[in-house]
């Protein structure tokens, strides 16, 4: 079928006179489903309408969006897959040297708040058209929400963008609903009935079951209303229970967020895969040296959507939901079976999973005719009595991968979420996940291990994690392997003081293991941390939260977790005195450091009798008799 066009050349060998969506997209053109560009675009494409794609357009020049003429319904918008401030800075404020979503990881290819900034440039040019945003940049900002890059609270993004809805969540469904309601003649501005879409209005009393949140200047006057609201909104993610929010701004205007689209079916989720994607970039892109991020996702198999972990950090509960949604075992061994056909595989996948990856169905029954729990989650603090823990099917899956002509091995690179593993009865598929499915190492995220910051991750506490490593390396024991666990750590989460800090280094320093990356917490729209980091409240009950702002003490607390590199060596100190933990400064092997050596001392802090002061005290004196120049190697030597 080929690729979607990017020219006017291309809409005439295409015989497109006039494309009824034009997507302009922060990204590089990826025709793949691992791209939400690429999904939505054909999606569009399944149902009758011509797409066609403007890739990181000049956002300085008007014209840069004038490429492929006026679409017939409307613009569509995303900043790309990820949030375009996290694609462009380190949480330290750095900018990031490559971007993966770009020809030849260029950086620089897109401006900061892409999605304002593309809604804005296609408002000059075109007035009255319709502007659709989407994606994650978009859904995670859908209403009031604090900007960490500007350290500010900022209104919706569909004020901001000058857009006219926001198609929120994965979006397949809502895109859909819009396109037919405008082909069918509906205004834009009356396109208000449409789960999982957000909209703008000064006629917000006829609103049915709505509730109304706090208002953007009472939020923005007092943070705590901020918590406040979005303890609502978390509460209202699931399509079965979810009421109509409505946000109240000056002069009248009101931000209105539909209940959410109800979760694919098995069904619906295999025809969107099995859609005729080109599965890799634009051709355009070869002389570039291609699009780098391709190679982490190209050979990798998606099995499922949706989350019921319910990290506090992460923003899937807002995005892709608690409810679990899978593809068919035909689905995904179709896909595979593409892979192994292409010129470059070589044998193997490289990951099979989601958001993670061993969840292959809805955490309990009633979630698909009752929706999710509102008050509490599925896991955390202890698993939900009525969770239903099965691996049988992802196990089945994964064999059925394994057994294909043309595989050498299968690998599960997707979160492993270790709770639910330890809470099956049955052992099965975590002996083959060792066996089979780990490359070396087996990447797990307990983020940290002081219960306290634990309780404020939403993660489980310490003594699960730990259990779970006896048992992971018993296994791998019992199969004559050696493979290691790399945990995934995360300095200065809300929670977090210098005392808790120390208690990781002091976990680490036992296992005698340093990891070679630290996550410093990364506060990004639309997560309960977020919420904690910029209220000071935990907005799940209301109650104060320490948070680490300070950038130095943010330094302490990460070189802590890494304080076996010398580079580290003052931050760690000043930490340690800081927490008055100046024990762990010393020779005794519970200490972490060892003291600070000066001139003239010794390893233990006293004065080194081997070496002559007269050494350090003129350049006459520092010549034996023969004139020669006298060294401390020299001196060390003459004395033994």
């Amino acid at each position: 079928m080929g690729f979607l066009p990017i020219s006017k050349k291309d809409m005439e060998e295409q015989g497109i006179e006039q494309l009824d969506f034009v997507y302009v997209i922060g990204d590089a053109y990826v025709d793949h489903p691992s791209f939400g560009h690429a999904i939505i675009s054909r999606v569009l494409q399944s149902r009758g309408y011509s797409v066609g794609i403007i890739a990181q357009p000049d956002w300085k020049d008007e014209e840069s969006i004038t490429v492929l003429g006026k679409p017939r319904l409307g613009f569509l918008i995303s900043g790309g897959n990820m949030d375009s401030m996290v694609n462009h800075y380190y949480v330290s404020g750095k900018h990031r040297p490559v971007d993966a979503y770009t020809p030849g990881g260029e950086p620089y290819k897109r401006p900061d708040h892409a999605t304002v900034v593309y809604g804005n440039l296609i408002r000059r040019v075109y007035k009255d058209i319709p502007v659709i945003i989407g994606g994650i940049e978009a859904s995670l900002r859908r209403m009031a929400h604090y900007d960490y890059w500007s350290d500010s609270f900022k209104r919706s993004i569909l004020l901001d963008s000058q857009a006219d809805l926001i198609s929120y969540g994965m979006g397949e469904k809502s895109i859909v609903e819009i396109a037919e309601a405008l082909d069918s003649g509906i205004a834009v501005k009356d396109i208000t009935f449409i789960p999982g879409t957000v909209y703008k209005t000064k006629e917000s009393e006829g609103i049915y079951d709505g509730v109304t949140l706090p208002s953007y200047d009472a939020m923005k006057a007092e943070p705590r209303r901020y918590a406040e609201s979005f303890q609502i909104q978390y509460c209202n993610t699931d399509p079965f229970t979810g009421k109509t929010l409505i946000e109240e701004y000056p002069n009248g205007v009101c931000v209105v967020q539909n209940p959410p689209q109800p979760p694919l079916t098995t069904e619906e989720m295999d025809e969107i895969y099995d859609l005729p994607y080109m599965r890799t970039y634009h051709p355009s892109y070869e002389e570039a040296g291609g699009v780098p991020a391709i190679s982490e996702i190209k050979f990798s198999l998606v099995s499922n959507r949706g989350c019921f972990g319910g990290c506090n950090f992460c923003a899937l509960t807002f995005h892709q939901g608690r409810t679990v949604q899978v593809r068919s075992h035909e689905s995904i061994i179709k896909e595979a079976e593409l892979m192994i056909q292409d010129k470059d595989f070589k044998g193997y996948i490289h990951d099979v999973g989601g958001p993670t990856a061993n969840f292959r169905h809805p955490s309990c029954r009633k979630q698909m005719t009752q929706g999710v729990c509102k008050n509490r989650q599925c896991l955390f603090p202890e698993p939900c009595p009525n969770m239903e823990v099965d691996h049988s099917d992802y196990l089945a899956l994964l064999r059925k991968l394994r057994a294909l002509p043309g595989i050498k091995k299968v690998f599960v690179r997707s979160g492993i979420r270790f709770d639910y593993l330890m809470a099956d009865p049955d052992d099965t598929f975590f002996r083959e996940l060792v066996e089979h499915h780990v490359s070396g190492q087996l990447k797990v995220a307990p983020e940290h291990i002081s219960d306290a910051v634990l309780s404020k991750l939403g993660k489980p506490k310490k003594e699960v994690y730990e259990s779970f490593v006896r048992k992971y390396y018993k296994i791998n024991e019992q199969l004559g392997k050696k493979q290691f666990l790399v945990p995934y750590l995360m300095s200065s989460h809300p929670g977090s003081t210098l005392k808790e800090a120390i208690e990781l280094a002091e976990y680490l320093r036992d296992l005698g293991y340093m990891p070679e990356q630290v996550q410093d917490f990364y506060p990004t729209p639309s997560t309960v941390s977020t919420v904690m980091y910029y209220t000071g409240i935990d907005p799940r009950n209301g109650k104060k939260v320490y948070v680490c702002r300070n950038p130095h003490e943010k330094a302490m607390q990460r070189a802590l977790i890494q304080y076996r590199n010398p580079n580290n060596y003052d931050l760690v100190r000043e930490a340690l005195i800081k927490g008055g933990r100046e024990d762990l400064i010393g020779f005794d092997k519970k200490c972490v450091i060892r003291p600070r050596k000066s001139a003239n001392r010794n390893e233990a802090g006293k004065p080194d009798k081997r070496i002559k002061t007269d050494v350090r005290r003129s350049p006459q004196k520092n010549r034996d008799k023969g004139g020669k120049k006298r060294t401390i190697r020299n001196v060390h030597k003459k004395k033994g």
